[in-house]
C-alpha cells in the first residue's frame, strides 16, 4: 500500500510540476470559455416566429379568431386600395419584381456559385438546406392553412395557390439572409446588409399588400418564417467565431483564432492548465490538415517565466471531415480503410492524448503531453503540448546517419510494440539539436494491419532518402529489418498509401525513390489495396442514394419556388 500510495504521489507531483500554479475547477452553471450561443436578435427572431405560428394555429383551431383577422386584415387591404394611382401603381409593381421567380433564381445561385469558387463548403450546405426546409415548411403551411387569395379587393398582379404564408416573400427573405451569412464577413458590412434586408422586406410587404396579393398576415408571416429559419440555421451551424467568413487563402480546418476564440483559448488556458497566455499564434498550417495547429507563450505566474507549448484546436467540423475521410476511404480502398469514425469531439482529443502519453511512456521522442483544454464542451478542445523550439522539418534539414538510424529506430521500437504512425512524412519529423523527434501522433493505431505496418517502413525510408540516397538508407534499414521486410513494405506502398506531403516531395525530387528502393530489395509482386466487402458495398450504393435524393429535394425546391 505504501508503494502504491508512494507512486500515486510521484505520479501527481510530476503531473504538477507540468502544470502552473492557479489551476481552476470550473464551477456548476458557469458558463465555458466560449459558450454556444444564439445571440439576443436570434432569439428574437425565434420568439416571433413561435407567435406567429401560435396565432396561425389559434386561427385554424377557432372561429371567432378567423373572423377577426379577417375583418383586420380586409380593413387594412381596402385602405391601401384608396391610395391606389397609376404613378405609385407603377413604383409598387417595380419593387414586387424583387420577389419573381428569376430575382430569388439568380441571387441563388449567384450565392451558391460564389461559395463554390472560395471552397466554403460548410455555408454551402448549410444554405441548401435551409432553401430545402423552407420550400417544404412554407408549402407544408398553405397546404394546412387553405387560406384564399384577398377576395374583397381588386387584385393587381399575377400569383397562385393558397396565401398564409406569403411564400414569395419567405423566399427571397431566407434567400438573402443566406447569402448574407454566406458572403458578407461579420462587421459593420453584414450590419449593413442586414438594415438592407429589413427594409427590402418592408417595402416588399407594403408593395404587395398595395398590390393586394397578400394579406397583411400572410406578408409578415412569410418574411419573419424566412428570417427565423435562415437566422437560427446560419448561427447555429455556422457561427461566426468558428466558421468566420473571409476571403484569405487557407484550409478549411484552419479556424480564427482571434476574437472571442482567441479570448476564449486564454481564459481556458488560464483556468484549467495555470498558465496566463501571452500570445496565441497559427503555426505549421502547411503541413496539417486535420485541425488548427498554433503556437502559444504563456507565462507561469508563479514563476514569472515564459514558455512556448504547442497546441492543437480541434473542432466539430474536424469530426465530421474525419468521418467524411474514412467514408470515402472505405468507398475508395475497401477493408484496409475500414474504421470506424469518431463520434465527438471529446473522443478526437482524448484519443491523441492517449497516444501521446503511450508512445512518451515507450520513450518514443514526441512531445510532452501538457492536457486536454475545453473550450466550449462537446465542440471545441485543445490539446496542449511540448514544443520543438528551434527544431527544423526533416524536408529542410542536413541528416546524417546517425538521424538516418533513429527514423528507423523509431519505425522499428513501434513495429516491436504492435503499433503504427500512419502519417510519416516530412512535416511530421523534425530534427532538434542532432535528435529526430515525432510529432502528429493522432493516427497512431494500436495492433494495426501488417500492411499499415509496412507502409510506415516504406514511407520513412522515403523520407529519409529524400535527403540522402536510396543505397545508403537501405544498407542501414537491413540492420534492423529483413531484406524480405523491406520488399513487403515497398510492394504495400503505392499512390495513396503515402501522403499527399510526400508523394509531392517526391515528385519534385525528380528521382524515382520508389523504383530505386525496390531494386535493392527482394523481388516481390505488388500487394493490391482494392479490397472489396459487403460493408464497402452498401456505403457506396447508401452514398449514391443519399446524393439522389439530396439532388432531387434541390430541383424539385428550386422547380416550385425559384
Amino acid at each position: 500500500m505504501d508503494a502504491a500510495h508512494g507512486t500515486t504521489e510521484d505520479s501527481h507531483d510530476r503531473r504538477r510540476h507540468l502544470l502552473g500554479p492557479d489551476v481552476r475547477r470550473r464551477p456548476s452553471g458557469e458558463p465555458p470559455p466560449l459558450p454556444r450561443e444564439l445571440g439576443r436578435s436570434g432569439r428574437l427572431w425565434l420568439f416571433m416566429a413561435a407567435c406567429l405560428v401560435a396565432t396561425v394555429i389559434g386561427v385554424v383551431l377557432f372561429e371567432p379568431s378567423e373572423r377577426i383577422f379577417e375583418r383586420v386584415d380586409t380593413a387594412v387591404l381596402r385602405w391601401a386600395a384608396s391610395w391606389r394611382s397609376e404613378p405609385i401603381t407603377a413604383v409598387m409593381e417595380a419593387i414586387v419584381l424583387l420577389t419573381s421567380r428569376w430575382a430569388i433564381r439568380m441571387l441563388r445561385w449567384g450565392t451558391l456559385a460564389t461559395l463554390i469558387a472560395v471552397r466554403r463548403w460548410r455555408h454551402l450546405v448549410v444554405f441548401l438546406a435551409v432553401l430545402i426546409v423552407e420550400g417544404i415548411v412554407s408549402f407544408g403551411l398553405t397546404q394546412v392553412i387553405h387560406r384564399p387569395r384577398p377576395l374583397d379587393v381588386v387584385t393587381l398582379g399575377s400569383w397562385q395557390g393558397f396565401s398564409m404564408p406569403s411564400r414569395p416573400l419567405s423566399a427571397l427573405a431566407i434567400t438573402m439572409v443566406g447569402a448574407t451569412y454566406c458572403l458578407i464577413p461579420h462587421g459593420r458590412a453584414r450590419d449593413a446588409a442586414k438594415w438592407t434586408i429589413a427594409g427590402t422586406l418592408l417595402a416588399l410587404m407594403v408593395a404587395r399588400v398595395y398590390l393586394a396579393v397578400d394579406h397583411p398576415t400572410d406578408a409578415a408571416f412569410g418574411a419573419v418564417l424566412g428570417v427565423a429559419l435562415g437566422l437560427t440555421a446560419f448561427r447555429w451551424f455556422t457561427p461566426n467565431d468558428v466558421f468566420p467568413v473571409t476571403y484569405r487563402r487557407g484550409k478549411a480546418a484552419h479556424l480564427d483564432v482571434g476574437g472571442r476564440r482567441g479570448t476564449a483559448i486564454a481564459a481556458a488556458v488560464k483556468d484549467q492548465l495555470g498558465f496566463r497566455v501571452l500570445d496565441v499564434q497559427p503555426v505549421g498550417l502547411e503541413g496539417s490538415g486535420g485541425s488548427t495547429p498554433l503556437r502559444l507563450r504563456v507565462r507561469e505566474e508563479g514563476a514569472g517565466t515564459d514558455r512556448v507549448l504547442f497546441a492543437k484546436l480541434y473542432a466539430k467540423s474536424h469530426v465530421r471531415a474525419d468521418r467524411w475521410y474514412k467514408l470515402g476511404r472505405t468507398i475508395l480502398y475497401g477493408k484496409l480503410e475500414d474504421e470506424a469514425p469518431f463520434q465527438s469531439v471529446r473522443r478526437f482529443v482524448e484519443y491523441e492524448d492517449y497516444a501521446l502519453r503511450l508512445l512518451e511512456d515507450l520513450d518514443l521522442p514526441v512531445p510532452q503531453p501538457y492536457g486536454v483544454v475545453e473550450i466550449t464542451p462537446e465542440r471545441e478542445y485543445l490539446i496542449v503540448m511540448e514544443f520543438f523550439d528551434g527544431a527544423v522539418e526533416i524536408g529542410e534539414a542536413e541528416i546524417d546517419d546517425d538521424i538516418i538510424d533513429q527514423g528507423l529506430d523509431l519505425v522499428r521500437t513501434m513495429w516491436d510494440e504492435g503499433l503504427a504512425h500512419r502519417d510519416v512524412k516530412p512535416a511530421n519529423l523534425m530534427v532538434l539539436d542532432g535528435r529526430l523527434k515525432l510529432i502528429d501522433v493522432f493516427f497512431v493505431q494500436v495492433r494495426p494491419s501488417p500492411w499499415r505496418q509496412a507502409v510506415d517502413l516504406a514511407n520513412m525510408m522515403m523520407v529519409l532518402g529524400l535527403r540522402s540516397d536510396a543505397r545508403r538508407v537501405y544498407e542501414r534499414a537491413v540492420e534492423r529489418f529483413t531484406p524480405d521486410e523491406i520488399a513487403e513494405a515497398f510492394a504495400a506502398t503505392r499512390g495513396v498509401a503515402s501522403p499527399t506531403q510526400l508523394r509531392t516531395m517526391l515528385k519534385e525530387d525528380g528521382r524515382d525513390l520508389m523504383a530505386e528502393f525496390q531494386a535493392l530489395a527482394p523481388a516481390r509482386e505488388p500487394l493490391t489495396i482494392q479490397r472489396w466487402s459487403v460493408r464497402r458495398l452498401l456505403l457506396t450504393l447508401g452514398v449514391l442514394l443519399a446524393g439522389l435524393i439530396v439532388l432531387s429535394l434541390i430541383v424539385s425546391n428550386w422547380a416550385v419556388f425559384a
